[in-house]
């Protein structure tokens, strides 16, 4: 009897990082390379196809690839194009899934990466189980993905659910996206590295992150910092928390979901992010929904990428053989 698994592929600005996932969301091989998104879009092509290639003969002879799962920064399911991504310098629109048809015969479904990361969350993580949620992905930017009565909220042009992008405050930061005051400049680890040189010129307490320049701190930097009673990086996590906590609210009140699920660097500092979260969430909800939404952090990490684009493959082949019509 033939085992059926599909391939997850997960395109990323630094690192692209494919998958063999069975059903059951195991990673039978995987492949990670990287992306060199400032080079032109051949190369990557040319890259991608001969990786996939290579993922493909490690298969072994009782298996069968079914479909293939592609999440990707703004990837619009609807166009099956990758449009307008601000760390990808590939051009406007990348049509990505007739590139990769073209030499692999077989269906191809695309996401926005922060979508296919919820689908993840829903068939193997944080989400099993539940129809309502919201996936948070806490990286160099905010990432978002929906879930509606166990369907992936894509909206009517394919892009619904860019929480990071609603406003915090229309005189703020300045955010990649061309607005001012986006909650990603706040509610991310670019945001809280922002956050931090603020509070390194306002505060006197010693800290390790003085020593850091903005290139080079981390995420984890300021995680671990938090971690040792850093008076610093902790205040950080705190305005993090507090900010991200009350734009939650306002999403509760649009959507009430059953949880969050908050994944990505910034969730290695585990409850240092996520108790101010959870009060800043709480502290502006309207009361029919205090006490009631759950925040939790996703136990997937980076190396788990591949089963939001493999967990789409899957829900998506079951439903409809037409990628672009799919309601995930």
């Amino acid at each position: 009897m033939l085992k059926e698994v599909v391939i997850g592929v997960d395109i990323g600005g630094s690192l692209t990082k494919l998958g063999l996932v069975s059903k059951d969301g195991i990673i039978l091989n995987k492949i990670v390379f990287n992306t060199e998104a400032g080079k032109p879009f051949s190369i990557f092509k040319e890259k991608l196809i001969k990786e996939m290639q290579a993922l493909i003969s490690t298969l072994e002879s009782n298996a069968t690839i079914t479909s293939i799962g592609i999440g990707a920064p703004n990837a619009n399911p609807y166009t099956e194009q990758i449009e307008n991504p601000p760390n990808l310098k590939w051009g406007k629109t990348t049509p990505i899934v007739k590139v990769i048809n073209e030499t692999f015969k077989m269906p191809i479904y695309i996401a926005n990466d922060a979508n296919a990361a919820a689908l993840g969350e829903m068939m193997f993580g944080a989400a099993k189980g539940m129809k309502n949620f919201v996936a948070l992905t806490l990286g160099t930017g905010l990432g978002s993905g929906i879930v509606i009565d166990g369907k992936l909220l894509i909206g009517q042009h394919g892009v619904a659910g860019e929480i990071g992008h609603v406003n915090v405050n229309p005189y703020g930061r300045m955010c990649n996206c061309g607005l001012r005051g986006c909650l990603e400049t706040y509610a991310s680890v670019t945001g809280i590295k922002r956050t931090v040189f603020e509070l390194i010129a306002e505060m006197s307490e010693d800290s390790e992150l003085r020593h850091l320049s903005f290139e080079k701190m981390s995420g984890i930097d300021i995680s671990n910092a938090a971690l040792n009673g850093d008076a610093i990086a902790l205040k950080a996590f705190r305005k993090t928390g507090e900010i991200l906590g009350s734009k939650m609210a306002d999403t509760v009140a649009h959507l009430d979901p059953e949880a969050f699920i908050i994944s990505g660097g910034l969730s290695k500092a585990g409850d240092v992010l996520l108790n101010p979260i959870i009060a800043g969430m709480e502290h502006n909800l309207f009361n029919a929904y205090k006490g009631k939404v759950k925040v939790l952090l996703s136990k997937a990490t980076s190396s788990d990428a591949v089963l939001g684009p493999a967990a789409l493959a899957w829900l998506a082949q079951k439903k409809t053989p037409s990628p672009s019509k799919a309601s995930y």
